[in-house]
């Protein structure tokens, strides 16, 4: 049973944590031996440079400026100086949405609160139901439903407050849709010129006995648009040849460590042996050895390139098509390209940053059995987690540790130690159970074959969401109630076990207090100070780093990391909507958490994090869609609970509210989606005049010709044999075809349904 003082004692633990964080970040970051640490977007964008090369020898290590410690929280109001339209131009505009998230959960949660507390609280409060009862409780469930006796008329004050949320939630919700689909349209229209702007790709391009996919890509374009049509790239199936890219590199930067090894000592020139780990095998010498390596892989490179080249069977049915305006490609990826479905099917493709290229060799027709695989996979992987679940919340059940381990109650029964284990102990248990979750998602997204890096962290976001509302939520409600009222289950009829569950539902809230202050507050906190890449880039630096290469990448910041910030911030919704009704004592510390966390990762998008892609927000909608799950669970809910408390005259007035709420889910989906998954012709078409206006010579294709180029074509060393590109053409195409079929019938082609010529010899068609 956890009491006001245990809440107490966690929250003081996970403030001094936080706090500490806070203090240790603030001296570390003005280092200049962390510099790079703290400030790596900087340095990406090349304005800031090493505070190391100037100064005493001391200084470039230690700041010897004490007027700075003073000053250790100076990082919180110049995270929030930078406006939003410069923000957008400095990280991009997926970062400032994503930071609006967060300015969603206070905008909804701070009304609610004042709300919450001003009625509901005093409500709960003055009952004393559950003094009477033989249910175990703590005294902060006294401000939580529970409290109210079954049958009070009390309860129309929570059936008001469910509508006056609800109403609140959607009408911020609708707000912050509609701003962001603006932001977004607003975005793409003052962007400058992109490669996916005027491209898309086509996937499952069928088959033809007597044309190349190139050669059958082009003639369909070329007919079927022939005033939009400029250029295209073919997919490749090289993730063999980036294999042997990615070893010649490694290569190569071991060759210049040692070069650079040498030439500062010649007097010894270095030597290793060709063993494992140059554990044993022959001394040979290094420099020679690196340089046969390399030249063996630049052999086997050229050898592997020639052979996707010239070998049909590397080359996938699919293909980025480029168009010359912005209006052609938005018609082409909006609309069915063929009177079969299920082939030239087309879609924006993603940027080139945003493409996994691994994914691309694919075949299109194995996609549907990998999505059922792995299906499956996290059906088991989501159920079967709600056994170390379930163990994690016995942690919170000091009755059952003392039961099973009766030689530990003299230290568990110590006050500090019971605080400990009921306050801190399951929040972060239960955390690092979570840890290596991501990670397997994100394989299973891999696997399922999403073509772009946004549409990897999306998926892996929205079934990490799953995997925390089923474990976390529902597993720590149903196994928190079925230990901590064992006893009352056992020893009372069926009839009262719903009972039992209802009441118990709101007094779990003591338990996610916990989880939101060790993984919120403290979890924050320690985003910011970034303990794990300072020790590894510092561990990098000594004994890994041998080249300027590596030191660049030993400052890797990475990314924000949506696939897992994302659900996080859900589960804080869901929490704070089931529990605004049931037990409002639970938004404090929700409020504090969304407050906190938006100055830490403004901080953190300004200064470190250096997003790999840009999607303009795309993932808004999956966002709005997880919200409306989160008030809809919690309006089933609070009906589930009052059914429990004899309130049978609340269910005709509480099953409107998830009718009316997926109604405006729906009106929303209608109004505002389209703008995140859509390119409005109206919106291209001016973008298109603006910038034939500002650049009346502009040759695009050049600018295209190679942007969808696989990375290990376009290496220094490795790079394609392709030829310089060609200047614009203005006059009507030929479509050359090598189709036997051409010269034979005047009939449409049975894989192009393209118009024949009537010149059954002719191999060009004009096209006019």
């Amino acid at each position: 049973m956890a009491t006001i003082s245990d809440i107490g004692v966690a929250a003081a633990i996970n403030i001094l944590t936080a706090f500490a964080f806070f203090i240790v970040f603030a001296i570390l970051r003005i280092q200049p031996v962390n510099d790079r640490v703290y400030f790596p977007k900087w340095y990406i964008k090349g304005l800031r440079s090493s505070p190391l090369g100037t100064g005493a020898f001391v200084g470039k290590f230690v700041n010897l400026d004490f007027r700075s410690y003073v000053r250790f929280l100076n990082w919180m109001p110049a995270a929030l100086q930078m406006p939003e339209p410069e923000l957008i131009d400095h990280a991009g505009l997926d970062s400032a949405v994503y930071l609006r998230i967060y300015l969603t959960g206070l905008k909804i949660f701070v009304p609610i609160a004042f709300l919450a507390f001003t009625i509901s609280v005093p409500v709960n409060w003055t009952n004393n139901t559950l003094e009477h009862s033989n249910l175990t409780y703590s005294d902060l469930d006294k401000l939580s439903i529970s409290n109210i006796p079954t049958g009070s008329c009390r309860f129309w004050t929570h059936m008001v407050m469910a509508y006056a949320f609800t109403f609140w939630t959607c009408y911020v919700l609708k707000t912050e849709y509609e701003t962001v689909a603006k932001m977004r349209l607003h975005f793409l229209a003052s962007e400058k010129r992109r490669p996916d702007q005027f491209t898309v790709l086509v996937r499952n391009v069928p088959p033809d006995p007597d044309e190349s996919v190139s050669e059958l890509v082009e003639h369909f374009f070329l007919v079927n648009h022939p005033s939009d049509y400029l250029t295209h790239q073919v997919v490749y199936n090289a993730n063999e040849l980036s294999n042997l890219v990615n070893e010649k590199k490694k290569m190569k930067n071991w060759l210049d460590y040692y070069q650079i090894k040498y030439s500062r000592n010649q007097s010894r020139k270095p030597s290793l042996k060709t063993g494992f780990l140059g554990l044993w095998g022959n001394r040979v010498d290094v420099i020679d050895h690196y340089t046969s390596e390399i030249e063996r892989l630049s052999r086997e490179i050229s050898l592997e390139r020639d052979k996707i080249v010239n070998n049909p069977k590397s080359i996938m049915p699919a293909a980025f098509v480029s168009f010359k305006t912005r209006w052609g490609a938005a018609v082409c990826a909006q609309t069915q390209q063929s009177r079969n479905p299920t082939i030239w099917l087309t879609g924006w493709a993603p940027e080139p940053r945003d493409v996994y290229w691994d994914n691309l060799a694919i075949p299109f027709v194995s996609l549907t059995l990998r999505r059922l695989v792995i299906a499956v996979a996290f059906f088991f992987l989501t159920f079967f987690f709600m056994i170390p679940i379930a163990f994690v919340q016995s942690l919170a059940n000091i009755e059952g540790i003392e039961k099973a381990l009766p030689f530990l109650k003299p230290i568990i029964e110590m006050k500090v130690i019971k605080s400990f284990i009921q306050g801190f102990l399951p929040g972060i248990a239960l955390k690092i159970f979570l840890i290596f979750l991501p990670s397997i998602l994100m394989l299973m997204s891999k696997f399922e074959g999403f073509i772009s890096l946004s549409g990897l962290e999306r998926r892996s976001a929205a079934r990490y969401y799953i995997f925390q509302f089923i474990n976390v939520f529902l597993g720590s409600i149903i196994t928190g109630t079925a230990f901590q009222q064992l006893d009352n289950f056992i020893h009372q009829s069926a009839t009262q076990i719903p009972k039992t569950v209802g009441v118990s539902i709101p007094m779990k809230a003591t338990f996610f207090i916990t989880y939101i202050m060790v993984d919120g507050w403290a979890g924050v906190a320690g985003e910011i100070l970034r303990l794990k890449p300072l020790i590894i880039y510092h561990l990098k630096i000594f004994f890994l780093v041998k080249t300027e290469k590596d030191k660049k990448e030993a400052m890797d910041p990475g990314t924000l990391g949506f696939n897992t910030g994302e659900p996080q911030i859900q589960l804080y919704f869901l929490l704070g909507l089931v529990y605004a009704v049931v037990s409002p004592i639970l938004l404090p510390f929700i409020i504090v958490f969304f407050a906190l966390a938006f100055v830490v990762y403004r901080h953190q998008i300004i200064n470190v994090y250096n997003q790999e892609y840009e999607s303009a927000a795309a993932f808004w909608p999956d966002v709005h869609g997880r919200i409306i799950v989160a008030v809809i669970v919690s309006q089933l809910l609070l009906m589930g609970l009052l059914s429990t408390k004899e309130a049978a005259q609340s269910t005709p007035l509480l099953i409107t509210l998830p009718i009316l709420t997926i109604w405006f889910h729906l009106f929303c989906k209608g109004r505002y989606e389209p703008a995140f998954v859509r390119y409005p012709l109206q919106e291209a078409m001016m973008k298109d005049t603006l910038e034939r206006a500002r650049e009346p010579n502009l040759n695009l294709k050049s600018f295209l010709q190679n942007a969808y180029s696989h990375p290990v074509f376009k290496g220094e060393d490795d790079s394609d044999s392709d030829e310089a590109p060609e200047e614009f053409e203005k006059e009507p195409h030929l479509v050359p075809t090598k189709r036997q079929s051409r010269r034979n019938t005047p009939l449409p082609s049975k894989h192009s349904g393209s118009v024949p010529s009537s010149q059954h010899e002719a191999r060009d068609y004009p096209l006019l």
